[in-house]
């Protein structure tokens, strides 16, 4: 029997509550052997805004999932420079895991997008789609796709981001580990 992994990618930057919610869900409703949290290098379809490195961005991860057996961390498009595209990244994990069976974790904001994304048609024989709610997006999409229905947390990086940068609490937000590494290290102060 093949192993089930799933994989959410994002730039956790700052990883939220939003993402671990997500993660379970996912892991609990597919009965998934392990969900893996896979940062971007560098998104192809969005700038990175914030003064975080990509080990602040990991250790923040490492924090935020300490508590779960069944998460990890897949650092794949750290080991790559340049934007990353998920087919390169997939075929990549498929060549060194053949035995694993993949399931690309993806909020309905990328479902709607998935019609651009590079190569989609041969992506989407790689991996499993596993599409999650997200309030006001459809999960309409023409690609083979099991969607899961999850608790409506309208929550991103970028609401933290800012309420870090308005001198606002994050407390509940984000893991209160995470609360503290950015506080010692400064991170999404006024730049």
């Amino acid at each position: 029997m093949k192993k089930r992994v799933g994989i959410l990618g994002g730039t956790f930057d700052p990883p939220h509550l939003g993402h671990l919610i997500v993660a379970n869900e996912v892991w609990q409703a597919l009965k998934l052997d392990e969900v893996r949290f896979m940062p971007n290098q560098e998104p192809p379809h969005k700038e990175r805004k914030s003064n975080v490195t990509n080990e602040d961005r990991k250790k923040m991860l490492s924090m935020s999932i300490a508590d779960h057996p069944h998460f990890s961390i897949e650092l794949i498009e750290y080991e790559r420079d340049g934007r990353s595209y998920t087919y390169d990244t997939m075929k990549l994990l498929k060549s060194r895991e053949p035995d694993v069976d993949f399931f690309f974790i993806i909020g309905a904001d990328m479902i709607e997008y998935l019609p651009k994304w590079y190569n989609i048609e041969k992506l989407s024989e790689l991996v499993q789609f596993v599409g999650v709610n997200r309030p006001g997006h459809s999960e309409q999409t023409q690609y083979p796709i099991i969607n899961i229905k999850i608790p409506e947390i309208n929550l991103s990086s970028t609401i933290i981001r800012n309420k870090i940068q308005m001198n606002q609490s994050i407390k509940y937000l984000v893991k209160d580990e995470v609360v503290e590494y950015i506080k010692e290290h400064e991170l999404y102060g006024k730049e």
